[in-house]
């Protein structure tokens, strides 16, 4: 009997891929109108990318209150750390200037992403960046965006500048003592009460640390919440706007793109302004306070010239609890703890150990040396921050902010031949 097949077709269709879709919203002030519209945004994404079609929600990433420059957006950094794993196949976002105010970073992002055949899709600009002229299109558009923040920037400046130039009062929001009403400055006599015992107590032989501690002991409100600290109590001492009078343009902006704020050091013009709100302590009290401290800085810089034998000496600072580093031998070898964790425990910081050498390493890479060289370092490098395991943020003197991560050798790696020849001993001591 011949044999009989008949193909049977598919009547299953296959199943659709469906586009993993996500969206970049970020606004640039923490104002309340501000984090409501980024709240809009959030909702309006959400709901929209889980509505249309052929799409799968990936997620909303939201920045608040950060500038344009990639290195200060926390989301922004997961959203591309998301990518690169392949949750992500479409990314939409509102506009250029909400995306990057840097034509540079802005560039190398979308190549990157076009690289891992990710599309982002502009919506004001209504532009796709796998299309082919989208990068021409995002090239102009960016430089236009980049030069309005600039020109934005610079039109803030000298509103502020001519506001200081005429003794007005600028960016008073915050001041602990104080509250503004209608725009009046008042007194706000709570905390105003907590600046005369700082002020009393100073002038009659208490220092900062003493002081901080009887703050929190009394449970004294801050600003911002959190504990009372030696540095906050020195703040208040030093601050000559509690007389009634100011200081201005002791800060300035050092430029658009970076938004951070540096000490005045004879760059601009400053402007001491009389009679601009009312005073909390009198002139005299004041004046008092200040001879004072600098009495005492004078003797603890003494006492740090002394201490300071290290590079690394008062220079790294712990994000977590706002202390400063200390140096210790472990196993012979050079490392740096946090000291609210030498003194208190993981409990009370859970900031990690730096070895010394990773110090070193880290240094070179940041300042292009091949040797560790102390004077250069010092010329260069203004503070070294620590905000979390792993990781350190460079604090340079002309502004720089240069953020470098580290990972802890395996033992094996971390052994050196002397203490391995010691091991050795040891066990046949044992044995």
């Amino acid at each position: 009997m011949k044999k009989t097949i008949t193909k049977v077709e598919r009547t299953l269709t296959p199943m659709p891929t469906l586009i993993k879709v996500a969206a970049y919203a970020r606004v640039s002030s923490g104002k309340a109108e501000m984090l409501h519209s980024l709240a809009a945004q959030v909702s309006h994404y959400s709901k929209y990318i889980q509505e249309t079609p052929g799409w799968q929600y990936a997620g909303v990433y939201a920045d608040e209150a950060y500038t344009g420059t990639k290195d200060n957006r926390p989301e922004f950094n997961r959203l591309l750390e998301d990518s690169r794993n392949h949750k992500i196949d479409l990314i939409l976002t509102k506009s250029i200037s909400r995306f990057a105010r840097n034509t540079v970073d802005l560039l190398e992002t979308v190549r990157e992403l076009k690289n891992l055949g990710i599309d982002v899709f502009f919506e004001e600009q209504n532009i796709h960046t796998m299309s082919g002229d989208g990068e021409l299109m995002l090239t102009i558009l960016a430089s236009y965006a980049q030069e309005e923040s600039r020109s934005t920037s610079e039109n803030c400046k000298w509103r502020i500048r001519k506001q200081f130039e005429s003794g007005e009062l600028a960016n008073f929001r915050f001041m602990y003592g104080y509250r503004i009403t209608k725009g009046k400055v008042e007194i706000d006599p709570d905390p105003a009460e907590v600046v005369r015992m700082i002020f009393d107590d100073y002038t009659n032989g208490l220092g900062g640390q003493k002081i901080a501690q009887k703050l929190n002991e009394m449970d004294a409100v801050r600003t911002f919440g959190g504990e009372w600290k030696s540095s906050r109590v020195t703040e208040v001492i030093s601050n000559e706007k509690y007389t009634g009078n100011a200081l201005l343009q002791k800060k300035y902006v050092v430029d658009h793109l970076s938004k951070k704020l540096i000490k005045n050091s004879g760059t601009l013009p400053k402007y001491y302004a009389e009679d601009t709100h009312p005073a909390i302590i009198d002139q005299d009290t004041f004046n008092k306070a200040q001879i004072i401290l600098r009495e005492r800085q004078a003797k603890f810089q003494t006492k740090q010239s002394c201490q300071n034998r290290y590079p690394f000496s008062g220079l790294i600072h712990c994000e977590v609890c706002g202390k400063k580093y200390k140096r210790k031998i472990k196993r012979q070898k050079a490392v740096w703890y946090c000291s609210t964790f030498l003194e208190k425990g993981k409990s009370a910081c859970p900031s990690r150990q730096i070895p010394e050498s990773v110090l070193y390493d880290l240094s070179n890479e940041v300042i292009g040396l091949l040797e560790f060289d102390s004077e250069l370092f010092n010329k260069e490098v203004l503070e070294i921050l620590v905000p979390g395991p792993q990781s350190v943020i460079f604090e340079l003197r002309d502004g720089r902010r240069i953020e470098k991560n580290w990972k802890h050798k395996s033992r094996s790696e971390s052994w050196t031949e002397d203490m391995r020849q010691f091991a050795r001993m040891q066990a046949k001591e044992g044995s």
